[in-house]
């Protein structure tokens, strides 16, 4: 598949917790397993934290959302998931974690990895999670240094036989002015929809009027109907070229 110059044959969506890449980028996903590309997902944590009901215990609500998960990964025509299993509500980006993550990226070798934005705090009355600033704190890590120099991580390399690798691109799902870039969901709507009902501990019958909303803001200055919106870095490019808005029709 081409998108924006680049040939992509394989992608990975890095996130926190399972339901964030439904939530964020499934449309995205959707449209390009269509089109052939090899989708991995990389869970690093096993969302034990998601409940408020008292009687629920973590060891149970893991299974839960891990089988939530795949359902929603199938759905969407996900090849993979790579469940990393670290604590939901306390992850951090250590050098466990970096490295966790840098032998998925060596061992699938994506064309572009998408993950969250790192700089994103707060807005519109939401408190960001921590888990989901970390976890996209380690997809930067993993461009550079992690999976793509030699000397980090040596033993991925010297025992596991791991080559460096460094993907073409990466995508931040972006709602804000960091967005650059936007990409048609329109046919993929539904899909996106099906896959979040798939988390059926987490979403409410409430849920799809937010989500179609949230995808329709997404579209607002081009023609289409449902979007998502991202920061596109396409790493081969010299620092300081600056970002454009581009509407992705691949």
């Amino acid at each position: 598949m081409r998108f924006k110059g680049l040939t992509v044959d394989r992608a990975m969506v890095l996130y926190a917790h399972p339901d964030d890449a439904e939530f964020g980028m499934a449309g995205t996903v959707a449209k390009w397993a269509r089109a052939g590309v090899e989708m991995t997902y990389v869970l690093v944590t096993n969302g034990a934290s998601g409940s408020q009901d008292p009687k629920m215990t973590r060891k149970r609500l893991a299974a839960v959302r891990k089988a939530e998960q795949d359902k929603a990964a199938k759905i969407l025509g996900v090849k993979r998931v790579e469940y990393l299993g670290y604590e939901d509500g306390y992850l951090y980006p250590t050098l466990e974690v970096r490295r966790d993550v840098a032998r998925v990226v060596r061992r699938y070798r994506p064309d572009v990895l998408f993950s969250m934005d790192p700089t994103f705090r707060v807005g519109g009355g939401y408190v960001n999670h921590p888990d989901h600033i970390a976890a996209a704190e380690v997809a930067l890590r993993t461009i550079n240094p992690d999976a793509s120099t030699r000397q980090m991580f040596p033993e991925l390399w010297r025992r596991e036989r791991l080559e460096p690798h460094k993907p073409k691109a990466l995508m931040l799902a972006a709602f804000n002015e960091a967005a650059d870039t936007v990409v048609d969901i329109t046919a993929t709507m539904d899909l996106k929809l099906r896959a979040l009902r798939a988390h059926a501990s987490q979403v409410s019958g409430e849920f799809e009027g937010f989500v179609r909303e949230w995808a329709r803001r997404s579209a607002r200055r081009t023609s289409y109907r449902y979007a998502e919106s991202y920061q596109l870095i396409k790493l081969e490019e010299p620092p300081g070229v600056p970002p454009r808005r581009t509407r992705a029709r691949s």
